[in-house]
């Protein structure tokens, strides 16, 4: 398994990523803290979003003033190992 995934904050945003098609960062956090039912860290939700992108497993794009993200190829591959090894261990 990849070893990006080995945060749950950056799996969680992957997931939203891919379940919510181009998410602002807001639309994203606010997503996961419904989820969670807590606060996130903006700090830790920024640099995870950051660490996502600059490693290649989303792409931001901007859209008026805000920035959309999407998952890359490597993201989305990265999750179906997620899933795959999640799957096998239940």
């Amino acid at each position: 398994m990849s070893k990006w995934l080995r945060s749950g904050l950056r799996r969680d945003i992957c997931i939203v990523v891919a379940s919510e098609g181009e998410p602002t960062a807001q639309e994203c956090k606010a997503a996961l803290e419904s989820q969670y039912g807590s606060r996130i860290d903006p700090s830790k939700f920024y640099g995870a979003l950051e660490t996502l992108t600059s490693k290649g497993h989303l792409t931001k794009r901007a859209e008026g003033i805000h920035d959309r993200y999407a998952l890359t190829e490597a993201g989305e591959q990265g999750l179906h190992e997620q899933y795959e090894w999640m799957q096998d261990a239940l």
